[in-house]
């Protein structure tokens, strides 16, 4: 919220049932000592109209008496659509959209949302290590690793960015992962594991830390999951990709971070269900019995990122 060119109050959307960002913004104002009134209101996504968890943004708007407000997106979804831009103007408030550049990055900022407002489904980003060569795993006995410390250190950061990350059961009897974000006060995504036939062990470190994040498992339809419920994980029955998804998407996930492994990998993407694909090259080499670094130490990995879809 901006008035004279100086900002007097700033607000985001933090959790899912609290406040829009509109109205943290206005609320933030006010603990400022600013009067809105008059003010510019800058959003990355039109005000709703409409009472869901939370009540309309384009009220709160109109009592605070705010001037103008620029707009950088549509909202997509159904009970939107355009009202909440068309009562602000019946409202006597000039209403901006933007363009260009600023446009798009609201665009792209707003993807898991605008795909589930779309679709009922979550926005899938694929991601995985490779090296020169093609390998996406490493020669027995030799580190785990492909992706160097630097890369690691963003997937953290895309995990906690994510409502869910998915791997295949292959992945978990492999390296009995954890899953979890680890960067400072990190939100924890759910963990979900593709399993269609109740494979994941009980005494796994997923099923050992529930405390940190719930764990959902997918299984066939004809798939006895009784022991893995008992375990405390939650169970999801799909018999493909996409009724997966749907589950998903019923349940309020928008994003899913998939990260392993290639079988899984394969499959969502013969399912044509991947929209990002975000894809490490390391600078190393893999087909021999070692690891080589091919073009000597400190150099660093290469990210290519695909975008297969906009919503």
């Amino acid at each position: 919220m901006v008035r004279d060119g100086d900002v007097i109050g700033e607000g985001f959307h933090a959790e899912l049932g609290e406040l829009h960002a509109e109205r943290a913004a206005l609320d933030d104002c006010r603990k400022r000592g600013e009067d809105p009134a008059g003010a510019t209101m800058y959003v990355t996504l039109e005000p709703c109209a409409h009472q869901g968890r939370q009540p309309p943004c384009v009220e709160a708007l109109l009592e605070a008496g705010i001037s103008r407000v620029v707009i950088a997106s549509d909202d997509p979804s159904e009970k939107a659509a355009g009202r909440g831009p068309g009562i602000l103007r019946d409202g006597g408030v000039e209403v901006e959209l933007a363009a260009g550049e600023e446009a798009t990055a609201a665009r792209l900022l707003n993807q898991p949302f605008r795909k589930h407002a779309r679709t009922g489904l979550p926005l899938v980003t694929l991601k995985m290590a490779m090296s020169l060569d093609g390998r996406t795993s490493t020669p027995p006995g030799d580190s785990p690793w492909i992706s160097g410390e630097r890369s690691r250190e963003l997937v953290h950061r895309w995990r906690a960015e994510s409502d869910t990350i998915a791997v295949g059961i292959g992945t978990v009897l492999a390296d009995d992962p954890l899953l979890t974000a680890r960067t400072p006060e990190a939100r924890q995504p759910i963990r979900v594991v593709f399993d269609r036939e109740a494979r994941l062990p009980l005494d796994s470190q997923l099923l050992r830390t529930l405390d940190d994040s719930p764990v959902l498992v997918v299984v066939s339809p004809e798939t006895d999951a009784v022991a893995l419920r008992d375990a405390g994980a939650e169970i999801a029955v799909a018999g493909s990709i996409e009724a997966a998804l749907a589950d998903l998407g019923r349940r309020g996930i928008t994003s899913l971070f998939l990260e392993g492994g290639p079988t899984l990998a394969a499959a969502f993407a013969e399912a044509g269900e991947i929209d990002v694909a975000r894809i490490f090259v390391a600078p190393i080499l893999l087909a021999g019995s070692k690891r080589v670094e091919a073009l000597g130490p400190g150099a660093e990995d290469t990210l290519i990122e695909t975008r297969f879809k906009e919503w």
